[in-house]
């Protein structure tokens, strides 16, 4: 009945997101507790929600299921199709509200952002050193290896 009604009397306390069943509820918690309670048996990718979703094993199967129309690239999500079209068709739909940039993936934009925020979310494990790509984070960490993979 709360179908058709739309009455949602589980209210979640951290988020004020609201279920018509608690089941959900339950479920949706584990994202604000960080918990995983199905492991996988095949790597050590541990899900909150669903044990091994089916297009989490396809990572594993290597089954590409969708297939570009414009090209012979396959994807095993669906997401990454979409993301791939954007190339044939150049929309950006991602745009930064603090320039003109625009991009065709979110995190794209996110990464960019960093640039207007200052934001470093990446440590060096070796030293205190921070960087907001991890491009910058890798040529960092040649200096501590003497990584020289440009020379001849």
């Amino acid at each position: 009945m709360r179908t058709h009604t739309g009455e949602k009397p589980y209210q979640c306390r951290q988020c004020d997101k609201a279920f018509s069943q608690n089941s959900d509820l339950i479920k949706h918690m584990r994202i604000h507790t960080r918990e995983k309670t199905c492991q996988c048996n095949l790597d050590d990718k541990a899900f909150s929600i669903n044990c091994y979703p089916l297009k989490y094993l396809r990572t594993h199967t290597g089954e590409k299921t969708y297939q570009c129309r414009q090209c012979d690239k396959a994807f095993s999500l669906k997401t990454y199709i979409i993301n791939h079209q954007r190339t044939h068709t150049r929309q950006k739909p991602y745009q930064c509200c603090q320039s003109d940039q625009a991009f065709s993936q979110n995190n794209s934009l996110i990464k960019h952002m960093r640039t207007h925020t200052g934001e470093k979310p990446l440590q060096c494990s070796l030293c205190v050193k921070t960087f907001s790509k991890n491009s910058d984070l890798i040529t960092h960490l040649r200096a501590h290896t003497g990584e020289k993979p440009y020379q001849q």
